[in-house]
């Protein structure tokens, strides 16, 4: 740096002795200076997506930030404004319709934050804070995370220092919760929570001292006796290691043998044990319907006599549109290992319902609403032990009802009327014809009660011997359009089998139930052996089958006919001699039942034997 020479110093001198002369006469004008605010030292709050477990840290955040610095929000709209510009994702997404649309939520900060609760906030209502407060459990939890999870559900529960006191008593593990027993209630409920936070401190600090304790060197003492092997004890890997090393017995521990010659080891069998697998199957599940009011809907019910109670799964509560009342009591549902069924609580019920099983039995039953279940109807104990029905388990069809239910359950049950109080209806059109053979007649002394004597030509064996004339109820063979004919195989014949064929087309040609035929067509012939050893004539019709015309005939159901027999004590059973038989082929039909064998041409059957016969019997019937 250069110098500066006196002469330069004198002169500023005199300039600035000038400066402060002239400024002690002209006086400064005042001017007035506005003091900034101090930082704040809050720093921003973070963004927000729309998780409902951050909305209300987050809206606490941006209060606090905006009570902090008032000067830089001071419109409403300002501060709405700030909040929006921490948004991101779907939360920034319903704030962007809601300032396109100008939304009166923009301008009021206290109806925006009420409206962005509405959307985000979650939805803990006291009774879920008190059930889940009522429920906390230390478990895995360390101390200080039970402890801070207690806090948090506290301090919203509004429960007093007391009852907070003994649910944390209670939650804490069975070592911890023993040695906090010498503190009473009195302590206060701060102080008992710093001291389990401290008891747990020295109790993890004991196990840890006891660890290398147990890993010392082994004591110089007598050892203790081996185990032996039993059928519920089995070696440890390293038990086992050590006694191979040092030759000992591996049932017994000895030195002084081997395991083949133990003589404290009981025999073993020569055979290997058969491990039987556990049955598990399905759970069969009862078709029924559900009625309300003038809908019905179709369900499945599942019969469960370990169940304590009648539910119904809410779904399909919600998509039957049946609504659902508040039940005075709240039930607590279980599993077999006490844990809790779905969310544990039952606390609806539906209104009264019709529940339709079967064909005729129906009642009016209340369920109870259970979350989160896959069936839709699950009937228990309370159930079974009202109707008491025998139920069939391997298809789960319900056989019989009890007394109780045959009076009140199946009341609409059609009661049969005693044969005395009968009486015969008016002819009809429709009446049932039956045309008597010439010399049809009955052996003398014939087991016919007198009650039947009037239709005696239907048990005749002469008249079953003879083709009934046609009637517009024959059996129509309609084959498909571009059937193909069948064309049988020809089986050979045993000696018995071939005797029998010659009696069987000798009799049925004098009583003109086949005939000799040229037919195009031809089905295979052949016996089987019946139980008595007899044999049984099959004619093999499947091929023809399959080139026929469908009918689908209408044929009872097996439950509606076991309902209308409900109640009933005698029963009649009437077999018509050869009744099936005696179904004519329609006119024209016949040549195409044709059968043929190795050492007889084909034949034309007249009677019903294919597959269309079942169609005429049923509309005879």
């Amino acid at each position: 740096c250069q110098k500066t020479s006196p002469s330069k110093l004198n002169g500023l001198q005199h300039g600035l002795m000038d400066s402060r002369s002239t400024s002690s006469l002209e006086p400064l004008p005042i001017q007035t200076v506005t003091a900034s605010p101090p930082a704040c030292p809050m720093a921003r709050p973070a963004s927000f997506s729309g998780e409902a477990a951050f909305c209300s840290g987050f809206l606490l955040q941006c209060s606090l930030y905006l009570e902090m610095q008032p000067h830089l929000f001071v419109t409403e709209r300002a501060k709405v404004s700030f909040i929006i510009s921490l948004l991101s994702g779907r939360a920034l997404q319903w704030a962007e319709a809601l300032w396109n649309s100008q939304s009166p939520w923009i301008h009021s900060l206290d109806g925006f934050v009420k409206h962005f609760r509405e959307v985000f906030g979650q939805s803990t209502t006291e009774v879920t804070v008190h059930e889940e407060l009522f429920q906390l459990r230390q478990a895995e939890l360390s101390i200080h995370g039970y402890v801070l999870r207690f806090r948090t559900l506290a301090a919203s529960s509004g429960w007093n220092e007391a009852a907070l006191l003994s649910v944390f008593r209670r939650g804490l593990n069975p070592g911890l919760r023993q040695q906090m027993a010498i503190y009473d209630d009195t302590v206060g409920l701060d102080s008992f929570l710093q001291k389990a936070v401290r008891i747990s401190q020295h109790l993890t600090a004991c196990h840890m001292e006891a660890r290398p304790a147990a890993a010392a060197s082994p004591s110089l003492s007598a050892p203790a006796p081996e185990p032996m092997i039993t059928d519920s004890y089995h070696l440890s890997s390293t038990e086992r290691s050590r006694r191979l090393t040092r030759g000992l017995c591996l049932y017994c521990g000895s030195h002084e043998h081997q395991l083949r010659t133990c003589p404290i080891r009981p025999p073993r069998p020569a055979v290997s044990t058969i491990q039987i697998t556990p049955d598990v199957s399905c759970m069969p599940h009862i078709n029924a319907l559900l009625i309300y009011h003038t809908q019905s809907f179709p369900v499945k019910i599942l019969v469960d006599s370990g169940a304590s109670g009648n539910f119904i799964s809410s779904r399909s509560l919600a998509g039957l549109h049946i609504p659902r009342c508040k039940n005075a009591t709240t039930y607590q549902i279980t599993t077999v290992q006490g844990k809790p069924l779905g969310k544990g609580l039952v606390r609806h019920l539906t209104p009264e319902i019709v529940l339709w099983i079967g064909c005729f039995h129906t009642e009016r039953i209340s369920l109870l609403v259970l979350e989160e279940a896959v069936v839709a109807i699950v009937l228990g104990h309370p159930w079974l032990a009202k109707h008491q029905p025998t139920i069939a388990w391997k298809s789960g069809e319900i056989l019989t009802w009890s007394v109780k239910c045959k009076q009140e359950c199946l009341r609409d049950l059609p009661i049969p009327i005693s044969l005395a109080a009968t009486h015969l209806p008016p002819h009809r059109p429709w009446d049932c014809a039956i045309d008597l053979l010439p010399g049809a007649h009955l052996p003398k002394g014939s087991p016919i009660p007198p009650e039947y004597q009037a239709f005696q030509d239907v048990f005749s064996k002469v008249a079953a011997t003879h083709l009934p004339p046609h009637r517009p109820w024959d059996c129509a063979i309609d084959l498909l359009p571009g059937a193909q004919l069948p064309k049988g195989h020809v089986y050979p014949l045993s000696i018995p089998e071939r005797a029998a064929m010659e009696e069987y087309v000798q009799e049925a040609l004098q009583q003109g139930f086949i005939h000799p035929s040229t037919s195009p067509a031809a089905s295979s012939f052949f016996f089987v052996a019946k139980k008595d050893g007899g044999l049984r004539l099959c004619i093999d019709y499947r091929a023809l089958n399959d080139q026929m015309v469908n009918f689908a005939y209408p044929l009872p159901l097996v439950p509606a006919a076991l309902e209308e027999l409900r109640g009933a004590r005698v029963f009649s059973k009437l077999d018509l001699r050869s009744a099936y038989n005696l179904i004519r082929i329609r006119r024209g039909d016949e040549w195409k039942t044709a059968f043929r064998d190795s050492a007889y041409p084909a034949f034309t059957n007249f009677r019903n034997r294919s597959r269309s016969g079942w169609i005429g019997y049923q509309n005879v019937n």
